[in-house]
């Protein structure tokens, strides 16, 4: 019997470690197993829904920013058409001008077109005038001194042919003169019916114009949303690391990590020369870098680098970059999306690329060490910035 129940309690706290997660040490005693696993369990639940919330924020900032991005392209569409009413107006703006010269020139025009008419009619009216008034010219003088019918009669034509050119040339006039007040009137309806398109014109530059300011209001909300997305997003992460320092657990996830260091210590290692990279690796390892080291030293994150690169090397680690960092319950920044966050942006800085091109080249400043965290009490190792590695 006895048997049975040391074999049942083994089973117990293989099934515990087993979880990956773990509270206060455990005791010896069978009936301190039931509360540790509920409190295991409760602490897991907390973490779960802080992982959840998380989640839902990160979604959310996938929504917004697509919203965002299409703002922008709506925006920049309405630039675009923005810039086609003005040179539209401007356009108009030229056609008017030209138009009011032309109507300033057909009135010119017509006001001398009236002027000639007029002189051509006094000038018919004086000459008639002086024609019947005049005794030397008289048509009476004339008939009595033509001496002959042929003379008088050629007489008769020389009169007739003043008066018909006086006559034709009238009608010529006022001819003109209809033409260019048809003209006149012809540019004046022109004139008003490129106003009315300047008008419309501009009206649709207003209405572009508080499409655009209300687009980049929109667009302003939505980068105060993403931001404060963004944070919400580090602040849960920073809340799921304070629930895991708040669990005792650490203190056996440490001798369990201890016990993989040493093992993959004295396991089979690959030379850096048998490694091949994956295109990405580089992008990958750096903007790791940078979000479990982006505040530190450069030596500091260049040993975060070799910490991933003596895993890609180790046997007990998988064999490749993108293994070694997504790994579950490895790197937190792979496992809360922070580290996708960088790599959307491309957040890693000149410094933690070179630290990833040493790291990849073979270079450790901190031997075979192939694990890293805060400080806490009891864990010795290579002190680098804020980190210990062993």
């Amino acid at each position: 019997m006895k048997k049975w129940r040391r074999i049942l309690s083994l089973l117990l706290c293989v099934a515990i470690m087993q979880t990956g997660w773990y509270s206060v040490p455990m005791h010896s005693a069978a009936g301190n197993v039931q509360a540790l696993q509920q409190q295991i369990d409760q602490a897991q639940k907390e973490k779960e829904k802080l992982e959840q919330q998380q989640q839902q924020n990160e979604n959310e900032l996938t929504g917004l920013k697509q919203e965002k991005n299409t703002l922008q392209g709506k925006l920049y569409e309405l630039n675009t058409t923005l810039e086609e009413v003005g040179y539209h107006l401007d356009d108009l703006e030229d056609q008017i001008n030209i138009k009011e010269v032309d109507i300033a020139n057909a009135e010119a025009a017509l006001e001398e077109a009236i002027s000639i008419e007029e002189q051509q009619y006094q000038s018919m009216v004086l000459r008639v005038k002086q024609t019947y008034e005049r005794n030397d010219t008289s048509i009476i003088n004339a008939i009595l001194h033509a001496g002959s019918l042929a003379k008088l009669l050629n007489l008769e034509e020389y009169y007739r042919k003043i008066e018909e050119y006086d006559q034709q040339k009238l009608k010529e006039f006022k001819e003109s003169r209809a033409l260019i007040a048809e003209e006149k009137k012809r540019l004046e309806e022109e004139y008003i019916a490129l106003e009315e398109l300047q008008a419309e014109a501009e009206a649709e530059r207003k209405r572009v114009e508080e499409i655009v300011a209300q687009t980049q209001q929109s667009i302003n909300t939505y980068s105060s949303q993403i931001a404060a997305t963004e944070a919400q997003i580090e602040a849960y992460e920073a809340q799921i690391k304070e629930k895991e320092k708040d669990m005792e657990y650490l203190k056996k996830l440490l001798e369990e990590e201890r016990a993989k260091s040493r093992l993959a210590q004295n396991s089979t290692w690959r030379n850096i020369s048998d490694v091949s990279f994956a295109e990405g690796d580089r992008t990958l390892l750096a903007n790791l870098i940078y979000c479990e080291a982006g505040g530190e030293p450069y030596e500091g994150q260049v040993a975060v680098g070799a910490v991933v690169i003596n895993r890609v090397l180790s046997s007990v680690f998988p064999d490749s970059v993108s293994g070694v960092i997504y790994s579950p319950k490895q790197f937190s920044p792979a496992g809360s999306g922070r580290l996708a966050l960088a790599l959307a942006q491309n957040k890693a800085t000149d410094s933690c690329y070179r630290a990833a091109d040493e790291a990849m080249s073979g270079y450790s400043n901190v031997g075979s060490c192939v694990y890293f965290r805060t400080p806490i009490e009891g864990l010795s190792g290579i002190s680098i910035g804020g980190h210990i590695f062993y």
